[in-house]
């Protein structure tokens, strides 16, 4: 398998995108923060001591895809047409689901802004509660959903 952000000699390179064709790309991804029932009820009541923890999250994952080019070393800037995110509480977790979807028109795909929205919405909900519960833990972020370019549509 070769792999696509090294070069010949082994080093890490930005991939070369200036003969793919721009075209329509998306991408899902999804994840979650696991909590007790009394920190989901905070949540849930809008009683958390910072604010409107789902609401913040939501804009923190916004923005996160903004800077993904900023963070992750390899990725390209995007121009990004649109950005969703959902935060939904889960009493059979307990805790909160997140999941989010990115757009664009360009020559790569957007996992990476659609994981990071999803990474850093789970990070700031767990900043907003971390004074009820240390404990709360991150997972399950993946890729849900690719679509556009060469290979195509993935859903797992």
């Amino acid at each position: 398998m070769v792999l696509s952000h090294f070069d010949a000699a082994g080093q890490a390179h930005m991939v070369d995108v200036t003969g793919k064709a721009a075209t329509d790309r998306i991408a899902s991804a999804e994840g979650h923060v696991r909590m007790t029932p009394a920190t989901l009820a905070l949540v849930r009541e809008g009683r958390a001591g910072k604010g409107d923890v789902l609401g913040i999250a939501r804009v923190a994952g916004i923005m996160a895809v903004k800077r993904t080019a900023d963070l992750i070393p390899l990725c390209h800037p995007l121009p990004v047409t649109k950005v969703a995110l959902e935060l939904t509480p889960d009493d059979a977790l307990p805790g909160v689901r997140v999941s989010a979807t990115v757009r664009c028109t360009g020559r790569t795909g957007v996992e990476m802004e659609a994981l990071t929205a999803v990474s850093v919405a789970c990070l700031t909900v767990y900043d907003m509660l971390k004074a009820a519960e240390r404990g709360m833990e991150i997972g399950g972020i993946r890729v849900t959903l690719k679509e556009g370019g060469k290979s195509g549509r993935y859903s797992p």
